[in-house]
């Protein structure tokens, strides 16, 4: 499964954990101005903005899995197994496979408010970019500096909503998992008051127990809860390296470790990267699962006014820096 969030200090950040038994042979992908889309049912745009972000490159197309644009719009797709339906086409529609859909939005768009706009045309269609690789079910957040919104087409049709969490994890549906956090409006990042009886007293052993309570395993609607009350709660200074720490910080909260989820016959879900992207520098951070050393791809290095993509495999190896 996966993890979605943003965080903000004098600059905007925007990342997800990937958890998943297997690997695509992802990359960090930059896609410049005049690399030529093209839609299987919608109309090509043969200039857009500039994209950074994770991606599998098939055919010379990107598969993006998380984005952000030189504007600072950002998009991910996780996992959304059992809810997501997609669609027929429809004649009156805007019709977007979901494996086009974080270029076909990120090309065009700035804000997420244009973004809401647009999505009442949209119609996420049932086509597959190959037999190779057939359509994942996913839903996503889109995310500017202020503002972000949950995307899932469901069996009801497009549902948008707004997300002033500024996470995204799983199943269940958004509205449920935004509704359950009701049931943890008790926990605290400070120390716990007696309100069990005024006849007993009570010891506050240890630091933390003001957030007793808060789920601590891997299932999605746990890392849910998890990730809002780590993200929401989270401090750090303004600098690069304090902002780009703590958001590493936020998404190991909700990490997933080689042995605790099994996916039968004999495999293990881990979180094969964490990304973190400064939206307002375009510079797309990563680590990996055995290379917990931050790396960097600034999309500005890149000529974003050429049509050739720039890709730069993952540096998966652990590296270490020796003092002596």
């Amino acid at each position: 499964m996966c993890t979605g969030a943003n965080y903000t200090t004098s600059d905007h950040y925007f990342g997800r954990n990937l958890d998943l038994e297997f690997s695509y042979n992802e990359a960090v992908t930059v896609t410049p101005r005049n690399f030529p889309f093209r839609f299987r049912r919608a109309e090509p745009l043969p200039t857009h903005h500039a994209i950074i972000g994770m991606a599998t490159i098939s055919d010379g197309y990107p598969l993006y899995y998380d984005a952000t644009n030189e504007k600072g719009l950002s998009m991910a797709g996780l996992n959304f197994p059992g809810n997501a339906d997609y669609k027929p086409e429809a004649s009156d529609k805007t019709n977007i496979t979901p494996f086009e859909f974080i270029p076909w939005i990120l090309g065009q768009f700035e804000t997420v408010d244009e973004v809401k706009a647009e999505l009442e045309r949209i119609n996420l269609v049932d086509i597959s970019f190959s037999d190779a690789f057939p359509l994942s079910p996913l839903h996503w957040i889109i995310s500017d500096r202020t503002t972000s919104i949950t995307v899932e087409s469901v069996a009801e049709g497009l549902k948008v909503y707004d997300n002033p969490i500024g996470v995204l994890t799983n199943n269940p549906t958004f509205d449920i998992q935004a509704f359950t956090l009701n049931n943890f409006m008790h926990l605290s990042t400070n120390p716990p008051q007696n309100n069990f009886s005024d006849a007993l007293e009570f010891d506050v052993y240890s630091r933390g127990m003001g957030a007793i309570g808060l789920p601590g395993d891997l299932s999605s609607a746990s890392r849910f809860v998890k990730a809002a009350f780590t993200k929401m709660n989270s401090v750090s200074g303004d600098s690069e390296s304090e902002s780009i720490s703590q958001f590493f910080q936020i998404l190991g909260s909700v990490a997933q470790q080689r042995g605790c989820v099994e996916v039968p016959p004999g495999k293990f879900e881990i979180t094969i990267y964490s990304s973190c992207c400064n939206t307002d520098k375009g510079i797309y951070y990563y680590t990996t699962y055995e290379n917990s050393q931050v790396t960097a791809v600034d999309m500005h290095k890149e000529d974003l006014d050429g049509s050739v993509l720039a890709d730069y495999p993952l540096i998966k190896g652990q590296q270490i820096h020796w003092q002596n």
